[in-house]
Parts: structure tokens; C-alpha cells; sequence
């Protein structure tokens, strides 16, 4: 569908500059839209919401429909499973019309782990997330940990989207907040003590974990010791507890190595020990059991083994091999208890939960079990599992057609118990739904799986609207998971594929390295693969294309956009990296650094030639596109929100086409959108009103 002839949209004004390196110049004439606090850069930013609100008006009662549609599948009020942590039961609930969850917990009324003590117990809030957000536009909580008594929450939150934490203490014996207050916070850990209380601060300029400090409850901030701080620039820190709860344990990590150091918990002024010096593209993680260190470490093979080692000689030359290196199969964490420990692979692209129980002190591989999974494509993780000394497992399991849900895994009986299955009202039927697993062949040969689902009532080869989502970056495993939102679309009769190109994890860490660095563009032509593929098997409509990415996602959103604008129809694309080269060419910003491993340094010449060959913003040119919806927030820390401005700016000047080219920037989230449960399901709604409006899909 064409713009309305009587709407015009915003023109941003050409201000020329460029920079030359290594041969080459770079023309960049919207780069005064950097400006976040000029006028003039607010006023294009409103103009383009007011130009995105005047073009979409047409669908304001769809939006409305959707809305009410996405908003009748969810259970307003309801409530987790709670879980066990020492003397007390944990659990967060929702309220019909609030947006936020409410985080509490009951005494336990009884020795028996299993055993929730229901109205036995009664309720204590410890902490309601819709009351932090009273008169607050944003709202999120990051960290959020008890002490070890049970006296104590620390918990972090952001008020403003840009993912700057605020520490506090709270009393939870009398609701009342300590005098502790730490800004720009990451980790934060209790020692055993219940009132040594660990955190790490980011640096002011690049957003980078960087520091660890040691603070007691009730002195000054001025009198916190520095524990540690990390002088690498690729690298971020981290710290927790062990499963439990020996140890605490500090992780520098880059995007390709690691290195851990750990103290007693319960001594907290004492010396950290080193575990093994970082070295490059090599990684480890450690968690504890009855003196063993268990690590997950790649020092034989990209997909990881798992070796143990006496606490008392922790480095590598004492490590005892577990579980070996496969190639077929990821190790992609261990989940480690005192008497059985759960290996957590993928294999294929999909997950597999393996059990094995314990004999004495070694890991009985013989007697090992896995975890059946029924359907051809779904979603399986280790749940909150907090008790150590336990014969129980619980996980989570959802799929395309199949609800979130929680069960219990029985160690010694091998049988697992449904706990709870997110409940869908609004008359959702899951024997409607088919979900299929497929593999495209990419031009170098390699099968690139492919998750679908559909309705099968609504499906006729070759006719359907087909919606493809993407994201392949970071070694992320895109997941299957189950979204009631999705519905909206579904039994509209769409078709929704989700493509596990190279550069996720889907397949292990080659899978990964195949798609990133200097292999970057196979994410670009095995997304374009997908799409053909579909099309040519029928899965949809040729002239009814939509695809969707967000952030890594958004780049690709922009890179195929660029070489193959003719097999889409629709474009949602969310947070977007597109200005790769300005972005990567900035050490000041926030990430730049760290992401040399993800997407290379373009200080060096070979890599400046090969990120130029796909980065988005600089291989615009003048020909047709197609539709496109961008979306970004001004508060953004991670993609900032002139990277788009700028994007839809130079499409907008070049582009020669009449399609639609929308532009809305949240004025008051971050990365996420909108923090609110109800605020985010009104944008969600635009972006359906949107592809339905483009694909001609009758509401």
C-alpha cells in the first residue's frame, strides 16, 4: 500500500561530512543527528512519531482489535510456581490492569522441601514493581537478592530505559530502606556474613562493568574496598554465588574469553584465588561441589568439555576430564547439585537435558538419562532450581503451539510432573497449531534448520502470508518459544518462520564463528536463503513477504534489506545497528570495544573493507525498497537512537520507491521498548496493524 498523497513526511536537512581511512572515504550527512540534546534533533524526532502516527491513523481500530485480542490470551492475574529457598518460598504474581509483576514469598511451615505452605503461611511482599513505578514512565529491576537470613533484599532498578542501575537495601523484616544507595550497579552478591555485600560499577563512559567493590551495611561509600578492576576494555565483570553457596565468584568475560576468581563466602576480607589466567578464544565456568571445582571450559574443542579439579589446585594442569568434547553437540551449561548434575547440550539446533546421577564423587555417565521432548521444535531450560541438596530437577519447556510450562524432574524415578502451564484464555486451542522443522541448503552446501508454526485450518500452500524472523549474532540460540501474541497473526493465517542462521549458537560455536568477523555476510545470505526456501515450498505467498529483527537482528534487517529488497514485502525492524562503521569507528561509545570479537576492528584495514561491504547505513542507494517500520528508543544504551534516525534519513533521501517508510522513537524506554506489560502490548499492536496493512491482509 503506497503513503497517503495527503501526508508528507519529515526531511531531514543534508549536512555534509567525511571521514577518510585507510583509502576510503566515508560520507556521512546526517551525523548532526547525534545531537540528543539540540532542538532541532528532538523536533525531526517528533516530526517523524507525528508523520508514523498520521500514516498509520488508518488502523487505529485494528491496533485497537489487536490489542484487545493480545490482552484477552493473557491470564491478568495469576502467579509463578513458587519455588524453595531455605526457610522461605518465593514467588512474583500479576494483578489484573497492573503492569508490573509483584515479587513475594511465605514461610516454610515444614522441613519438606516439596511442600508450599499455601494459605498455611501468609503473604510477604517483598517487593512490589508497580509502586517503584508510580509516576515513572520506566521501570526495570535488575538485580534482586536476599541475604543469606532472609532479612535482606538488595535489588537494583532503572527508571529511565538507558540500563543505569540504582542499588538500594531494603528491611524486609520492617519494609524500610537502608541508607545504602550505589549508581550505575551490575552484580550485586551477599556474603555469608548477611551484611558484606559485593557489587560491580560500570565506567561512566562506555557502559563496561569494570569495578568490584566490598561494602558493609552501614558505613560509608567512601570506606568500600575495591576488590578488583578490570583494565582490559573487552572485557565486563560479574560475580556470584556457587549453587551452594561456598563460594563467590568473579568473572572478567569478553565476547571469546574468561577467567574466574573465587573467595569462601563465608570469609569475606580474605584473598581471592585465580582459577586460570585468560588467554585468547579460550572460555570457562565454574560452579562447585564437596571440594571439586566443576568447569565447562573450550580448551579442547569450540563446543566445550567438562573437567573437575580440587579447589586446592585449581589450574588447568590439574583439570580431570568428565564429559569430553563432541563435535556434534554443544555443552551449553552444567547445572551442578550434591547428587546428580544436569548437562545442558544442543544438538542440531535443539536442547537436550541429560541426568547423571552421582557415584561418591564421580559422575555415573552409565546410568545417565535424558529427558524426552515430544515435539519436532521447541524450547528446554534448567528452571529455578536453588536447593543444593535435592533429588528433584525442575525445567522449563515451551514450544511454538505448546504453553510455557513448568515441571519436576524425579532423579530416582526418572518421571517428570507438569507444575504449572501458562494458561492462555480467550478460547486457544493448541491442536489448531502445527509446528514443522525444516533445513534450508545454503550455496556452500550447509543446512540451515528452520522453525514454522501455523494454523493448520488457514494453511494453503503457496497462498499464505509469511512472516520470517531473524537474528543470528552473538552466538545466540534463537529460541522456539511460545508467544499468545502471536496468535493475533496466526489465526489471521499467517505462516511464522524462525530462521537459526549462522552467527547464533544454534548449531555450537562454529556455528557462531561461520557467522561472524570476517564470515559475517553468511548471516545476511542464509537469512535470504530461508526466504526463498519458504517461498519455494510453499510456505507462502511470494508477493506476502514480512521479516523481523531487533538490535544484531535490526543489522540484518538492514543488510538484506540492501541486497535483496525484491523478495520482501515488509520490514520490522527494532533497535537497529545499522551504522556499523561510525558505530565501530567510535571507541568513546558504549560497546564499541568489546564488540571488535563480534564484528571486527575496522582500524584494521582488512576488516574496514569487509564491514563496509554489509553495513547498512553506508550501502543504501537509489532504487526500490520495501516497506519498512523502524522503532527505536531515545533512551537506548546499547543502539543508540541515532543509528536509525539516521538509516531511515539517507532511505527516505534515496530510496525511489512509494512504499511506506515509518519512523517512531519511544521518547522514554531503552533497548526493550516499553517496561509496562500493557504499554509493550500497544506497540506490539502497531507493528501487527502494520504488517497486516502491508501484506493486505484482511483484518
Amino acid at each position: 500500500m503506497s503513503n497517503r498523497t495527503d501526508l508528507k513526511p519529515p526531511v531531514a536537512a543534508i549536512r555534509h561530512t567525511e571521514t577518510t581511512l585507510h583509502g576510503t572515504t566515508l560520507v556521512d550527512d546526517y551525523a548532526w543527528l547525534r545531537e540528543k540534546d539540540s532542538p532541532e534533533v528532538i523536533a525531526y524526532l517528533e516530526a517523524e512519531n507525528a508523520w508514523t502516527a498520521a500514516n498509520l491513523e488508518p488502523t487505529a481500530e485494528l491496533q485497537k482489535t489487536l490489542y484487545r485480542e493480545m490482552v484477552s490470551h493473557i491470564k491478568e492475574t495469576d502467579v509463578s510456581v513458587p519455588f524453595r529457598d531455605d526457610h522461605w518460598w518465593y514467588y512474583s504474581r500479576t494483578e489484573q490492569g497492573a503492569q508490573y509483576p509483584i515479587y513475594c514469598r511465605k514461610a516454610a511451615v515444614t522441613d519438606d522441601l516439596d511442600r508450599f505452605p499455601g494459605d498455611a503461611a501468609p503473604e510477604e511482599i517483598v517487593l512490589d514493581i508497580n509502586e517503584l513505578a508510580k509516576h515513572e514512565s520506566y521501570m526495570a529491576v535488575s538485580a534482586l537478592n536476599v541475604s543469606d537470613d532472609g532479612n535482606l533484599l538488595a535489588y537494583s532498578i532503572d527508571n529511565k530505559g538507558f540500563r543505569q542501575y540504582t542499588l538500594q537495601v531494603k528491611d524486609l523484616r520492617t519494609g524500610q530502606l537502608l541508607g545504602e544507595r550505589v549508581e550505575r550497579v551490575g552484580s550485586v552478591v551477599w556474603a555469608a556474613d548477611n551484611r558484606t555485600l559485593y557489587y560491580t560499577v560500570e565506567d561512566e563512559q562506555q557502559k563496561r562493568q569494570f569495578q568490584f567493590f566490598r561494602h558493609t551495611l552501614g558505613t560509608p561509600h567512601s570506606e568500600d574496598v575495591l576488590v578488583y578492576e578490570e583494565k582490559d576494555e573487552r572485557f565486563n565483570i560479574g560475580a556470584g554465588r556457587t549453587r551452594d553457596g561456598v563460594y563467590t565468584v568473579l568473572e572478567s568475560s569478553s565476547h571469546t574469553a574468561t577467567e574466574n576468581r573465587f573467595l569462601r563466602s563465608d570469609d569475606p576480607a580474605g584473598t581471592w584465588q585465580l582459577i586460570e589466567p585468560r588467554r585468547d578464544d579460550f572460555e570457562y565456568y565454574i560452579d562447585h561441589r564437596h571440594g571439586l571445582f566443576y568447569i565447562r571450559a573450550n580448551d579442547t574443542g569450540r563446543n566445550f568439555r567438562l573437567v573437575t579439579t580440587s579447589v586446592d589446585t585449581p589450574s588447568s594442569e590439574h583439570w580431570k576430564e568428565v564429559l569430553p568434547h563432541r563435535e556434534e553437540s554443544m555443552l551449553e551449561e552444567i547445572d551442578l547439585f550434591a547428587s546428580f548434575l544436569v548437562s545442558c547440550e544442543r544438538t542440531l539446533g535443539l536442547p537436550h537435558l541429560r541426568i547423571l546421577p552421582f557415584t561418591g564423587e564421580n559422575a555415573d555417565l552409565g546410568a545417565a538419562k535424558e529427558i524426552p521432548f515430544p515435539e519436532p521444535t521447541y524450547s528446554a531450560h534448567p528452571h529455578i532450581n536453588r536447593n543444593f541438596e535435592t533429588h528433584k530437577f525442575r525445567y522449563g519447556y515451551q514450544s511454538l503451539v505448546t504453553p510455557s510450562s513448568v515441571y519436576e524432574y524425579d532423579v530416582a524415578s526418572g518421571e517428570s510432573v507438569l507444575l504449572k502451564q501458562l494458561d492462555v484464555p480467550g478460547g486457544f486451542d493448541r491442536t489448531l497449531y502445527r509446528s514443522e522443522r525444516l533445513f534450508a541448503t545454503a550455496s556452500d552446501g550447509v543446512k540451515v534448520p528452520v522453525s514454522l508454526v501455523y494454523r493448520a485450518d488457514r494453511f494453503q500452500r503457496g497462498t499464505n502470508p509469511l512472516y520470517i524472523y531473524g537474528y543470528g549474532s552473538y552466538g545466540y540460540s534463537l529460541p522456539n518459544n511460545f508467544s499468545s501474541n502471536r496468535l493475533s497473526l496466526l489465526d489471521r493465517g499467517f505462516v511464522m518462520a524462525y530462521a537459526h542462521i549462522r552467527g547464533g549458537g544454534d548449531l555450537g560455536k562454529k556455528w557462531h564463528d561461520d557467522g561472524r568477523l570476517m564470515e559475517k555476510r553468511n548471516t545476511f545470505t542464509d537469512f535470504i536463503t530461508v526466504t526463498e526456501f519458504l517461498v519455494a515450498e510453499g510456505y507462502g505467498d511470494a508477493k506476502k513477504v514480512a521479516i523481523e529483527g531487533g538490535s544484531a537482528g535490526g543489522l540484518l534487517m538492514g543488510a538484506v534489506s540492501n541486497l535483496r529488497p525484491d523478495i520482501f514485502r515488509a520490514v520490522l525492524s527494532h533497535v537497529p545497528f545499522v551504522d556499523v562503521m561510525n558505530t565501530m569507528l567510535d571507541a568513546s561509545l558504549p560497546l564499541t570495544v568489546p564488540e571488535y570479537e563480534e564484528w571486527g576492528n575496522p582500524n584494521e584495514p582488512e576488516a574496514f573493507r569487509y564491514m563496509l561491504s554489509y553495513s547498512p547505513y553506508d550501502n543504501v542507494e537509489a532504487k526500490a525498497y520495501p516497506a519498512m517500520l523502524v522503532k527505536t528508543s531515545l533512551r537506548d544504551s546499547q543502539v543508540m537512537y541515532w543509528e536509525p534516525a539516521k538509516y531511515v534519513a539517507k532511505l527516505r533521501a534515496l530510496k525511489t520507491d512509494d512504499n511506506a517508510l515509518l519512523f517512531h522513537t519511544n521518547m522514554t524506554a531503552g533497548h526493550s521498548g516499553a517496561s509496562g506489560r500493557y504499554d509493550y502490548l500497544e506497540e506490539i499492536a502497531m507493528d501487527y496493524a502494520f504488517l497486516l496493512r502491508e501484506l493486505g491482509v484482511e483484518n
